[in-house]
């Protein structure tokens, strides 16, 4: 026999495509040729196979080798393919029987000595050679425990190339995955750490309960970081299908912890202020890899110092804020990434950042609006809460005060705000206050009384918002009623809404 096939899988973004790996012995002179779309790294695999075969105890067939691979539109990004295409040619010698591994989808990178090693994005592959109808998958002894919370899926694991060729023979035996890992959020800094900013501490849950973007701005020492540093602990922790997500996004970026199981955490990043664009939105040569806002996703992004941000830098964040999702096109195709975060951004009222604040600024009044300008206007109106925080006083830090409340405290009502809003938009599918469409907010059942509405339709009249921010006021309404345990928000909770958004009492 001179042809055989087996499975694998590649990934387009976070996508992942069942792919027939083919290999063809034909008479001729000694070459192997790799076709389907394959980029340097799979052009390569080529030396990694043969070295790998040879060194795991067999003979490398002299002949033409006409690797192909299945669909041949589909770009093929990565070593994942190693152990497939070392499969496929042996088993076109017509020595390797491979009954064995019929609908098996097998994945993994070879050494040179035979090892079989860990992938990137091994998660989202198996999830969707499980979509496939593949029922069971062989992966990378260091990938097994990745692999095993996909349910489904029968997952075995390799450590080298010898083993599966003399599991195939009937020699020997797979790898099982190790046990699961108990899934327990790990506790993260705590708010009652926190010293004053009663106010800060306010618009932060608020921003958790809703989903809401949140601006910090106040002098060094105010707190701003920390609580930055606290908003995922007062996030609920991630359902199975948010955690897969999750995990999914951070095997492809190589970040999950080797032996982890799902994320239940949700994840918090924070890039220093020289990060570039497609460090932030995501890029790189060939298909583009996850940027920080999507390694955030289901979390939040934390912007210190964003003012010293570059201004491309913040803009393309822009489109991400409003659509949940980043949309990379590049000369091999287009890539997608869920992008649905919290982005809080953290700021110093000018760049001299006196902690006395005004009293003591030595920036003329032009320096402090072009320091402000960084954070273009269409990015600040997007963020939901733009808070103004004080430098703290002695009483706030040396003074026994009653204890402030906990994270666990405010998270407890975080969750049952959280549940509010899912049980009441459950009908339409949206999650949280900060996803709802403005036209549902401002039509029956959901519209609110033109009474408890004036002061906000009186700021669209004069300018003094956008219509994008009159439905962003109206969310952060909803989501202080939903705090404060009622149905619907009063005129209290609007007029709350619009210090929060604009900062006018």
């Amino acid at each position: 026999m001179s042809y055989a096939k087996v499975l694998c899988v590649g990934l387009v973004g976070v996508t992942g495509h069942l792919v027939e790996v083919e290999a063809d012995l034909a008479a001729g002179l000694p070459a192997v040729i790799i076709s389907g779309l394959p980029d340097t790294t799979l052009h390569e695999a080529r030396d990694r196979v043969r070295a790998a075969i040879v060194n795991s105890g067999q003979h490398w067939p002299n002949r033409r080798i006409t690797v192909n691979l299945l669909p041949a539109t589909l770009p093929k990004v990565g070593s994942g393919f190693d152990l497939a295409v070392a499969t496929a040619l042996l088993g076109g010698t017509g020595e390797l029987p491979l009954a064995p591994v019929d609908g098996v989808a097998l994945l993994g990178e070879l050494g040179l000595d035979g090892t079989v090693r860990p992938v990137r994005g091994l998660l989202p592959m198996v999830v969707a050679a499980a979509r496939a109808g593949v029922t069971q998958v062989v992966v990378p002894a260091a990938n097994a425990a990745e692999a095993a919370v996909v349910p489904g899926v029968r997952v075995k694991a390799v450590d080298t190339l010898h083993r599966l060729i003399a599991f195939i023979r009937g020699a020997g035996e797979l790898l099982d995955p190790p046990p699961p890992k108990p899934g327990a959020v790990q506790a993260g800094p705590d708010l009652a750490d926190v010293a004053g900013q009663a106010f800060g501490k306010r618009a932060l849950e608020i921003a958790a309960a809703g989903g809401h973007h949140l601006a910090l701005i106040g002098p060094p020492g105010a707190g701003k970081t920390m609580l930055a540093e606290r908003l995922p602990g007062l996030l609920p922790a991630l359902d199975d299908t948010a955690a897969l997500e999750v995990s999914a996004l951070h095997s492809i970026a190589g970040v999950l912890p080797p032996g982890s199981a799902l994320l239940r955490r949700p994840p918090f990043q924070a890039p220093h202020h020289s990060a570039t664009v497609a460090s932030l939105v995501g890029g790189g040569s060939g298909l583009a890899r996850p940027g920080a806002v999507s390694l955030a996703h289901h979390g939040v992004l934390f912007l210190d110092e964003a003012p010293e941000f570059h201004s491309r830098v913040l803009d393309s964040l822009r489109q991400p804020l409003e659509k949940g999702r980043v949309l990379i096109t590049r000369a091999l195709g287009v890539t997608e990434y869920p992008a649905r975060c919290q982005l809080v951004l953290a700021a110093n009222p000018c760049p001299c950042a006196r902690p006395a604040g005004d009293q003591f600024c030595e920036c003329p009044p032009v320096v402090r609006r072009r320091y402000r300008n960084r954070l273009s206007g269409p990015l600040m109106d997007r963020i939901d809460l733009q808070v103004s925080l004080t430098a703290l006083r002695a009483v706030d830090l040396m003074t026994n005060q009653t204890p402030a409340e906990p994270t666990a405290t405010v998270a407890a009502r975080v969750a049952a705000a959280r549940e509010a809003a899912r049980q009441r938009w459950a009908n339409q599918g949206w999650r949280s206050n900060s996803v709802v469409p403005g036209p549902a907010l401002r039509r029956p059942p959901w519209r609110l009384p033109a009474g408890e509405t004036a002061a906000l339709r009186r700021r669209l009249d004069v300018g003094a918002i956008s219509a994008r921010g009159f439905d962003r006021i109206l969310r952060l309404a909803w989501s202080i009623a939903d705090l404060d345990g009622r149905a619907r928000p009063d005129s209290a909770d609007i007029d709350e809404a619009i210090q929060l958004r604009t900062g006018e009492l």
